[in-house]
């Protein structure tokens, strides 16, 4: 019950914010795809729980909530055009409330004993969707 409550509230939150555009939803799709791919492949070659249903949904929502959070995170501190100190930065500050943010989730939809590790999906998704905006400098 809980998992459908999140998801049909990801699905309004993209329907209704300006910056979670088809560019975000084609991020959502891809990561969660090779996600599901990888753990797909890992219960053939490694013996892993087979990705159930529920399992995907899971996964669906931890990348759709950590690619939102990376966008906004994204329109406050753009991501610079040259490479450098402020981009470390910029990812340091992003990593670790997003790792902290994907335990709570993992503990909140899988609980104690979980079978996919859904913080490190979710601070992925969250730096993935963090180069959504580039800072454009002015040339003279």
């Amino acid at each position: 019950m809980l998992i459908l409550f999140l998801f049909i509230v990801l699905t309004l939150l993209y329907i209704f914010h300006p910056h979670l555009n088809l560019l975000a939803i084609k991020k959502v799709l891809g990561i969660t795809l090779f996600v599901e791919l990888f753990y797909l492949i890992g219960h053939y070659m490694s013996g892993w729980p087979f990705p159930t249903p529920a399992v995907i949904l899971q996964l669906l929502i931890v990348v759709a909530t950590g690619v939102a959070t990376g966008v906004v995170f994204s329109r406050v501190w753009p991501l610079p055009d040259k490479k450098g100190f402020e981009r470390i930065a910029r990812t340091l500050l992003i990593m670790v409330p997003a790792l902290g943010l994907g335990i709570g989730m993992q503990l909140l939809l899988q609980g104690q004993y979980a079978t996919q590790a859904l913080y490190l999906i979710f601070a992925l998704s969250t730096w993935l969707g963090s180069g959504h905006f580039i800072r454009k400098t002015v040339q003279s």
